[in-house]
């Protein structure tokens, strides 16, 4: 049974952000990833209260998370078998179905900025590794050292997986959390953003769902915004973000149409993961099968945070 958390009521300003869905997160880091994911779910709907519209509120939340060595995501990205980061990102708007990803990206502090000048600034929707750097460059965004984004706990994990030997397996997700957010503006429009630093111990070139729309996120005003995280690879199999959509679609209430998608890559791909999900009415869910997905939500200026599949505590408090 997957375990989720969700709001509705009135159509109002709303966003949703996710922390990644993975295998446990330890005692010690369960605060730091909390605060976390409600600082950026908070950045996000500050946005939104200005004025800002639903791609500058993802944007802003998700680049909350890429600098937050606690997640999976720019800053505190997984490391390849050989030791590097490699992050991928994507972005969309739900107005006019524009879309923009980048995959493989390294020396680059917040691929999700990247992905939206993709969308904004090129005829494309997908640039990846060297092409997506030097249009990185031409744009001005300025080079981050690798080193920089590289941190202990990530060196650690890579050395760990090295010794177990382990192989990613569907049903055994280890540190394959992402980062995303979806967001309702003021004026009815949608838009998701997803980021991740992929699989530890993945090989050079290894491409997950992130960045791919449909897969990793998608974004309708017809409908609603997804962002997904877990197995990566099960995840573009199933096209979970639109399947989800695609239940609603079908008349199903965000919970049902998350719940479904969800279990429908776990029965047949044994993937576990996770989603969050807003409708074009600003009803929402975040949902999961993996053992945690840390989440944060606010509407009606009213902030939710929780993480585990057991126990679903939210915090709550004013934000205006």
């Amino acid at each position: 049974m997957a375990a989720s958390a969700r709001g509705s009521t009135d159509v109002s300003l709303v966003v949703v952000v996710h922390g990644g869905g993975a295998s446990n997160i330890s005692a010690d880091r369960k605060e730091r990833v909390r605060e976390g994911i409600a600082r950026a779910a908070t950045e996000g709907y500050k946005i939104l209260k200005a004025g800002g519209s639903a791609v500058d509120a993802v944007e802003g939340a998700v680049t909350v998370l890429e600098n937050d060595p606690e997640f999976n995501a720019g800053c505190g990205s997984v490391l390849n078998v050989k030791g590097d980061v490699e992050m991928d990102a994507s972005i969309m708007d739900g107005r006019d179905l524009s879309a923009g990803a980048v995959s493989a990206v390294r020396c680059i502090a917040n691929p999700t900025k990247l992905a939206r000048l993709v969308m904004e600034k090129t005829p494309h929707c997908f640039l990846t590794g060297h092409g997506a750097e030097k249009f990185a460059a031409d744009m001005g965004i300025p080079e981050t050292p690798v080193e920089k984004l590289i941190t202990e706990r990530s060196k650690k994990h890579l050395e760990k997986e090295k010794l177990e030997k382990g192989a990613q397996k569907a049903d055994c997700p280890k540190n394959s959390g992402t980062v995303g957010a979806v967001a309702l503006d003021c004026k009815g429009n949608l838009a998701y953003a997803t980021s991740t630093g992929g699989i530890v111990n993945k090989m050079v070139g290894r491409v997950g769902d992130s960045p791919c729309i449909g897969a990793g996120g998608y974004a309708d005003n017809n409908v609603g915004a997804v962002s997904t995280t877990g197995h990566g690879e099960s995840i573009l199999k199933v096209n979970l973000a639109r399947l989800a959509l695609f239940h609603v679609e079908q008349g199903k209430t965000v919970d049902e149409a998350a719940e479904l998608a969800l279990n429908y890559m776990k029965s047949k791909l044994k993937g576990l993961g996770g989603l969050i999900l807003v409708s074009k009415t600003g009803d929402w869910v975040a949902k999961w099968t993996s053992a945690t997905m840390p989440w944060a939500a606010v509407k009606n200026g009213k902030l939710q945070a929780g993480i585990d599949l057991c126990d679903t505590k939210t915090m709550t408090m004013d934000l205006c």
